[in-house]
């Protein structure tokens, strides 16, 4: 029940310090956003990797900003319920005309959870739900959205406007080329369709960095048709501008914003204007994957877990044991229904798995602060969440029970007789198929004539980019330790993905080897290693045994991945590295890039 009358002082004034902690995070996130474009025009990506790993850090250190304050200046945690009920009302009135209302209500969620106890996270004392519209929030700097109209002027003359009000400081190899490659692709896009009077570009007025691009979105209308756009914008060889690409469609734009991606750094007042602009592009992507996108991670997980709520409101079906093979040091589940999978740290792992706990949480945290070149599954990580138990399989709580007792916590929350499963740490990730378990599709089929063709070709797809995943990792300095195929998954959209983290290293701290040469007949028969191995050493070409056993995926590897088992192909990357190259590794395929004379190395 919420109080009558607000009558503590206290109360407005620990709402108000809250509102203020807010603040002044997303006015240090937002600069640190803005100054991505001044790191793109000079070409500082050594900046520009740094600064994406550390703004990830910025929100956890503002609320442990906000809980000192609160716990110093009012004691907040010694205050009565009545009094927190009038903070979170306060704290509504506090947002009235404010920019980032869903962001400031997760982040007195936030720095609430870590003042209460959890028998009070609840609708009446943080925010379950949302309390503030974010609907026609207007911004005061800038629009969200330009639209432009080429009625007076050729649409080249439109797109080169566009791009020139972008306002990069630097030279560009030819804009005006740029600007009629781009309005030659869209208009192939329209050529059997009148254009119409509606026909106009809109696009965000923020542009959208990451590594080494800087990207144009927006949406071309034209009639009832609504065609989404992305523009790469990268350097060339020179250290001028080009428009690398023209990216059009959902699927495209999917891509550029893949969970399997580093997060965007873009300038936005209303972040919310943003993504309800960026659904209109991908309207099957979930909101919360957009926020996240965008480095609004929190925002991401805030959203995701009231997603989750509702798909349990609304369905019947029980959490299980992931179908797979079962992992070493993480026990996997999930819920038939709902399209994640969820993961805890077993309590003890196999003698060959030399790992702790703080070990394996370290690995996630460098995948999250990681490039991951569209090849390493983002992860949600909670901790202290409740699920109904009558929603779990016998099965399943038994196995977390036996192998992570330590991570179980079941009883009546809040005295009413439904009984609660807690899992004190968890990590979320979107499902796929298991790479494994998608090649014995294949192999299933190969066996039947009929479906002989059409499987031998999925293979073969599924090996190629089982393949170009690790060549991407490599790219981005990163070696997946475990190669082996139940490590990886096969998307929606078809990509491999890699999501299994505890033995993830940098490649730069690798030690790739060719096996020696046995010194004798003895060494050479013996059925054990005789050469002497150290921690960090790997020999790629023993690989072979554990990945190609059977002839039709070796027979597709060899033909194009053969490089992976010769420690040379490690080693020249490696070395590549060291000496301060940073490959480009873009979320579109090389056939839809234009033609440049001074191209940009792609990998």
């Amino acid at each position: 029940m919420f109080p009558q009358r607000l009558d503590s002082p206290l109360a407005y004034d620990v709402a108000r310090a809250m509102r203020d902690g807010f603040d002044r995070h997303y006015r240090l996130f937002r600069a640190e956003s803005a100054r991505a474009k001044h790191r793109f025009e000079t070409a500082d990506w050594t900046g520009q990797q740094r600064a994406q790993r550390e703004r990830i850090e910025f929100y956890d250190l503002r609320v442990s900003e906000a809980v000192k304050r609160l716990e110093k200046e009012f004691k907040a945690g010694e205050q009565p319920m009545d009094v927190w009920h009038q903070i979170k009302l306060h704290f509504i009135g506090l947002l009235v005309g404010h920019h980032q209302p869903e962001l400031a209500e997760s982040f007195f969620n936030s720095v609430t959870t870590k003042i209460l106890h959890r028998a009070y996270f609840q609708n009446d004392f943080i925010f379950v739900r949302p309390a503030i519209s974010t609907e026609y929030l207007e911004p005061h700097d800038a629009p969200t959205y330009r639209a432009y109209y080429p009625a007076r002027e050729t649409l080249a003359d439109t797109v080169e406007r566009m791009l020139s009000d972008y306002a990069l400081q630097g030279r560009w190899t030819d804009r005006r080329r740029d600007a009629e490659r781009v309005a030659a692709a869209i208009l192939g896009r329209f050529h059997q369709v009148k254009l119409r009077a509606n026909f106009q570009l809109q696009v965000l007025s923020g542009l959208f960095f990451r590594n080494k691009g800087a990207y144009v979105v927006g949406k071309i209308n034209n009639g009832f048709i609504e065609l989404p756009f992305a523009l790469p914008i990268l350097h060339d060889a020179s250290g001028r501008f080009h428009v690398d690409a023209a990216l059009f469609g959902e699927d495209d734009l999917q891509m550029l914003f893949s969970f399997a991606r580093a997060y965007f750094m873009v300038d936005m007042e209303v972040p919310s204007a943003y993504v309800q602009f960026l659904r209109s592009l991908m309207p099957r992507k979930p909101r919360a994957e957009i926020y996240s996108a965008l480095g609004l991670a929190k925002q991401g997980k805030t959203l995701f877990y009231r997603d989750f709520l509702y798909h349990l409101a609304y369905s019947s079906d029980r959490f299980r044991i992931a179908p797979g093979i079962k992992g070493m040091v993480m026990l996997v589940f999930d819920l038939p229904s709902f399209p994640y999978v969820f993961k805890v740290i077993k309590d003890f792992y196999p003698p060959q798995k030399d790992t702790t706990r703080e070990q394996i949480k370290a690995k996630y945290q460098l995948v999250k602060q990681h490039d991951r070149v569209g090849r390493m599954a983002d992860t949600l990580e909670y901790s202290d969440v409740g699920f109904p138990l009558d929603r779990f399989e016998p099965e399943l709580v038994e196995e977390i029970r036996r192998f992570a007792p330590s991570q179980l916590e079941i009883g009546d929350r809040d005295g009413n007789g439904e009984m609660e499963l807690v899992l004190k740490h968890v990590y979320i990730e979107r499902r796929m198929i298991p790479l494994n378990l998608f090649l014995q599709e294949s192999f299933d089929l190969l066996a039947q004539p009929e479906h002989a063709r059409r499987a031998g070709k999925q293979l073969e797809r599924a090996v190629i980019e089982y393949g170009n995943a690790i060549k991407d990792m490599v790219a981005a300095n990163i070696f997946p330790g475990d190669m082996l195929w139940k490590n990886f998954g096969v998307t929606r959209g078809g990509k491999v993905v890699f999501y299994d983290y505890d033995e993830i290293e940098y490649l730069t701290d690798c030690n790739f080897r060719k096996v020696p040469a046995p010194r004798n007949e003895e060494e050479e028969m013996s059925g054990e290693i005789w050469y002497s191995v150290g921690p960090k050493d790997v020999f790629p070409e023993t690989f072979e045994p554990f990945l190609l056993g059977n002839p039709a995926v070796r027979e597709a590897f060899m033909a194009h991945h053969a490089d992976l088992l010769d420690a040379t192909f490690w080693q020249s990357h490696k070395q590549r590295i060291q000496a301060g190259q940073m490959l480009d590794v873009f979320p579109y395929d090389e056939s839809q890039r234009f033609q440049h004379d001074n191209p940009t190395p792609y990998f």
